[in-house]
């Protein structure tokens, strides 16, 4: 009997180093996925708050654009209403 418990203590010792292994792989994994999705969360943060901050000068020329071409190309008798 003492040999049949020997082999079953070390099964089990080694399925239990097995185990911790795959643990560590996964942890490992757990982690890089971790860091990568909080950059990438960071990064999407500053992205938004730059267009926030950010002033939108090509509307501001469109709007005076829009202006003096009517004013030029159109005399009051040539609108059409």
């Amino acid at each position: 009997m003492s040999r049949l418990e020997e082999m079953l203590a070390t099964t089990k010792f080694n399925d239990m180093m097995h185990k911790k292994e795959e643990d560590k792989a996964k942890n490992t994994v757990l982690w890089v996925l971790a860091i990568v999705g909080a950059v990438a969360a960071v990064a999407a943060i500053a992205y938004a708050v730059y267009c926030f901050f950010t002033p939108d000068y090509l509307e501001d020329f469109e709007e005076d654009f829009d202006d003096d071409f009517n004013e030029d190309f159109f005399s009051g008798e040539d609108e059409v209403q």
